[in-house]
């Protein structure tokens, strides 16, 4: 039977170059950085919900929308393609965690709750909350009148939440909110009656309005302003990616295509907080 023979000094010497290795390994320095990895492969893999227009949906199978347009736009500085995988908006931030993709890029709501889980971007868009009803509804008028109706907003939004704190200030509330998976199903039934309103930011109505003349967006909106932005996992490996997007953004942003995209997809240009990005209220 063999025997380990024990040598203090070796072992010291042992336990020295292991918990040196450790840091190494782990400091984020040497940490596995996803930008140089996206750069190397050529491809940026990116995470959404292609349902959430006018910022990213699909026209036939091809993905559009001011974030598509965006995020090409940085592709092609960096000199690689994007690859898009779409998924139900519930499912999108579960698998950012899970490695499915290298970021989200989908209109995201900056939160209290997201930025203590994720690293977001600067913000991309604005996320206040505003309602859109059916033309010829002349019972909703502003948004205190949802009280005692049906009204409806997207599964794991920042938008439901916002709804629903507004509801409760209501003197009767709301009669129901409807909880649905993606926003065209919500449309849908809007469309149909089953729903009096519909509640998400008020740039995606102001598109839904232009396009379909059934509808009508009821202002003012209403909650605390608030910014969309996109996700990445909050880990050293991600920081130089989240660095990249930023002097994007703050480039784009300076020469004017962010507002050249906004006026393609939204109408007009919409001043966004670029250097004091306030922080959420939720």
């Amino acid at each position: 039977m063999s025997r380990i023979r024990f040598d203090p000094a070796g072992w010291a010497w042992s336990f020295c170059f292991l918990a040196v290795s450790v840091f190494v390994l782990h400091s984020p320095a040497m940490a596995q950085d996803t930008f140089a990895k996206i750069k190397q492969r050529g491809e940026i893999v990116v995470g959404t919900e292609l349902q959430f227009a006018p910022f990213e949906f699909l026209q036939g199978e091809t993905p559009v929308g001011f974030d598509v347009d965006l995020i090409d736009r940085m592709a092609k500085d960096w000199g690689v393609k994007v690859s898009w995988v779409d998924l139900p908006w519930a499912s999108v931030l579960p698998a950012l965690e899970a490695k499915k993709f290298d970021m989200v890029v989908a209109g995201t709501t900056r939160s209290k709750a997201r930025l203590d889980r994720y690293d977001m971007t600067l913000p991309i868009g604005d996320a206040t909350v505003a309602l859109i009803k059916r033309a010829n509804d002349s019972s909703i008028n502003k948004p205190a009148d949802i009280q005692g109706k049906v009204v409806a907003s997207m599964k794991g939004s920042e938008q439901l939440q916002t709804l629903e704190d507004y509801a409760k200030t209501l003197p009767g509330g709301a009669k129901e909110i409807k909880v649905y998976i993606g926003s065209p199903n919500a449309y849908a039934d809007l469309a149909a009656g089953r729903v009096s309103a519909v509640a998400t930011s008020l740039p995606n109505l102001l598109y839904l309005q232009k396009n379909n003349p059934q509808f009508q967006v009821v202002l003012p909106p209403f909650g605390p302003p608030a910014y969309l932005a996109w996700v990445l996992p909050k880990t050293p490996a991600s920081v130089p990616l989240l660095d990249a997007v930023n002097a994007e953004i703050t480039k784009f942003d300076k020469d004017g295509t962010i507002q050249e995209l906004q006026i393609k997809w939204f109408g007009k240009a919409v001043p966004l907080p670029y250097e004091n990005v306030p922080p959420p209220v939720h």
